[in-house]
């Protein structure tokens, strides 16, 4: 049974994982799938076309609007923000032309960062606190500041990785999993 705070509102025709929390003043709309395993902390927002995989944090103040796909396993800071329109104006009705936006599986979008519609943050990718996201982030990519460019590569664990060898392998500090690096794309890779 997922457990919804007293003064959360959950619309007939949400759906929501077992075990998943959605915590005081959460709001999700008829039509959201959330799945099994996830919070979502003080004041959210989930639009009805929005879907949510498993074991997802939602940080508080966090809004999910119409076309935002989260898969399994993310993590969403404080206060940050996912668009889904690109040039809204008061007086101009959009709502038939939203743009989608995809965190893929394992990313972590940080505490105040802002992720503009039509990106896609990819697996196990890391969007640093405050960042402002106007395009695509690889996997395991590291991106930090406004605009939001890329700085590094991170683990599986969200640690940043050391420079690659001349193999264009290298380690977690953490964990000691190997990553290889091809042609500009980050692998995990299983080292002798």
């Amino acid at each position: 049974m997922p457990q919804i705070h007293p003064t959360a509102v959950v619309e007939e025709g949400a759906v929501i994982g077992e075990g998943t929390r959605i915590w005081h003043y959460g709001h999700v709309m008829a039509g959201a799938r959330i799945g099994r395993g996830c919070s979502f902390g003080h004041a959210c927002f989930v639009a009805g076309g929005v879907v949510v995989g498993d074991r997802v944090k939602v940080q508080n103040h966090v809004s999910l609007y119409d076309g935002v796909v989260v898969e399994d396993e993310v993590f969403l800071g404080p206060s940050c923000v996912l668009t889904n329109v690109r040039n809204p104006r008061a007086g101009v009705d959009r709502r038939g032309a939203f743009v989608g936006t995809r965190l893929r599986r394992g990313c972590t979008v940080g505490a105040n960062a802002t992720v503009v519609c039509g990106v896609t943050v990819g697996e196990y990718g890391f969007v640093g606190a405050g960042a402002v996201v106007t395009r695509d982030v690889p996997d395991y990519g590291l991106v930090v500041g406004n605009p939001a460019r890329q700085v590094g590569w991170v683990s599986r664990r969200g640690v940043r990785l050391p420079p690659v060898d001349e193999d264009g392998v290298t380690r977690c500090p953490e964990s000691g999993e190997g990553y290889v690096l091809r042609d500009g794309v980050m692998q995990r890779y299983e080292l002798a």
